[in-house]
C-alpha cells in the first residue's frame, strides 16, 4: 500500500468541463472486473481516493478501512493518496486524477456554484472536528472570535474548510473577512512551528495536531468543534464535515463500485462505534502516533464524538453548512444551491441493510 503521494496543485490548473472530467476519472479508474469479495493484493477493482491529510483523525475512516481489510472484502483494490489540505483533494477529484475524495462536505456546495456536480456518498461526521487554537503569546489578546481583527490566523490552505470556518466565526462575531489575515500553514509540524514562531497568532486545526499543541503547551483552545455540542454552539447546528465525495456522473455510471465503497466505510464506522480509542489507535500505522501512542489515543478519543455510526447525512446538516457558507462566500450568497444534489443516502442505506 502506498500511503502518500503528492500531487502539485498546479497539475489541476484550468479545470475541464464536467463531462471531460468524468471521462478522465473513468480512464484513471482502470477497473478490472470484480471476481467477488476477497481479492486484494493488487487484485480487484482499482479505485484511487485522495484524502486531505491521511494522518488527520478527522479523516481516520479512510486508512482504518484499509487496515481492517474491508476494501479487500468488497473486492476493491483501493489506493489511498494524501494531500495536506482538503481543497487539494477536491482539486485532484475534479481534475480526474482520482475517483473519490475524502474531505469536507462543504466543497460540494462550493463546486455546484461553479457548475461542477459532486456529491457526498458516505457522511463520516456530524461535527467539524476542528479546533481554533491561539498561541500562548496571543491568548491574552484573543479571548473570542470577536478579537480576530488585525490577527494572522492559520488555515490548512486558502479555500479550505478551515478557511471557510474561520471566516464564518469572524463574520458571526462582527469581524469582516478583510480585517484579518488567513495564512496557509498546513497541519502538523508546519502548523505548530508557525504558532510557536509567531507567524500566526492562532489558527484552525484538527487532531493529532491539537493534542500535540496542548502537550507542548504551545497554545490554548479557543473554540472546540470536535463534538456535536461544540458544533451546535459555534455554528448553530450539526455540521457534516468529513465525507467520501465523488463526481455525480461517475457515481451514476459506477453504482456497483460506489456501493462496495459505501459497504466498506459503513462497516468501519460501525466498528469505530464499538471499539475504544486505544483499540482504534492500535490498528493505525505506527508512524501516525509520532512516537507517542498515549497522546495519539487521546487525540482519537477527543475526536470520536464527531463521527456518525452509519454514514448517513445528519438531519438539517446541509442547511447548517449552507448558512455558514452564505455568511461570507459571495458565490453561495448569490446562488440557489440545490442541496438535494450535494449528497445521496442511497448507498449507505443499502449498506445498512
Amino acid at each position: 500500500m502506498r500511503k502518500t503521494a503528492r500531487f502539485a496543485a498546479s497539475a489541476a490548473a484550468g479545470l475541464l468541463a464536467l463531462s471531460s472530467l468524468t471521462a478522465c476519472a473513468n480512464d484513471a479508474a482502470s477497473s478490472t472486473s470484480d471476481t467477488g469479495s476477497g481479492g486484494g493484493g493488487g487484485k480487484g477493482e482499482k479505485v484511487k481516493i485522495m484524502v486531505g491529510g491521511l494522518d488527520k483523525v478527522i479523516y481516520m475512516p479512510a486508512m482504518l478501512t484499509q487496515r481492517l481489510g474491508y476494501f479487500t472484502e468488497e473486492g476493491l483494490d483501493v489506493q489511498l493518496l494524501s494531500e495536506p489540505a482538503g481543497v487539494q483533494a477536491e482539486t485532484a477529484l475534479v481534475s480526474g486524477q482520482v475517483q473519490g475524495a475524502v474531505g469536507f462536505y462543504d466543497h460540494t456546495l462550493d463546486l455546484q456554484t461553479k457548475g461542477k456536480y459532486v456529491e457526498s456518498v458516505v457522511q463520516f461526521s456530524h461535527a467539524p472536528g476542528e479546533v481554533e487554537v491561539v498561541s500562548n503569546k496571543a491568548a491574552g489578546k484573543i479571548t473570542s472570535p470577536k478579537d480576530f481583527k488585525g490577527k494572522k490566523l492559520g488555515v490548512t490552505g486558502l479555500g479550505s474548510s478551515t478557511d471557510f470556518l474561520t471566516k464564518y466565526l469572524a463574520v458571526k462575531n462582527g469581524v469582516k473577512i478583510s480585517e484579518f489575515s488567513p495564512v496557509a500553514v498546513g497541519a502538523g509540524p508546519t502548523f505548530i512551528s508557525a504558532l510557536e514562531q509567531g507567524s500566526i497568532d492562532g489558527g484552525m486545526t484538527t487532531d493529532p495536531t491539537v493534542a500535540t499543541i496542548l502537550d507542548k503547551k504551545a497554545g490554548k483552545i479557543l473554540v472546540d468543534m470536535r463534538t456535536p455540542e461544540g458544533s451546535q454552539e459555534a455554528l448553530g447546528g450539526p455540521y457534516p464535515s468529513s465525507s467520501l465525495y465523488m463526481q455525480t456522473d461517475w457515481v451514476n455510471s459506477h453504482k456497483e463500485t460506489v456501493q462496495k465503497l459505501a459497504n466498506a466505510f459503513v462497516k468501519t464506522l460501525k466498528w469505530m462505534s464499538t471499539h475504544s480509542a486505544d483499540e482504534i489507535a492500535a490498528k493505525m500505522p505506527a508512524d501516525y502516533s509520532q512516537g507517542n501512542k498515549k497522546l495519539y489515543a487521546e487525540a482519537i478519543k477527543s475526536t470520536l464524538p464527531m463521527f456518525t455510526t452509519d454514514g448517513v447525512m445528519p438531519q438539517n446538516g446541509p442547511e447548517t453548512v449552507e448558512k455558514v457558507l452564505k455568511a461570507f462566500n459571495p458565490n453561495i450568497q448569490n446562488a440557489d444551491v440545490d442541496l438535494s444534489k450535494t449528497y445521496t443516502t442511497e448507498f449507505v442505506e443499502k449498506a445498512a441493510g
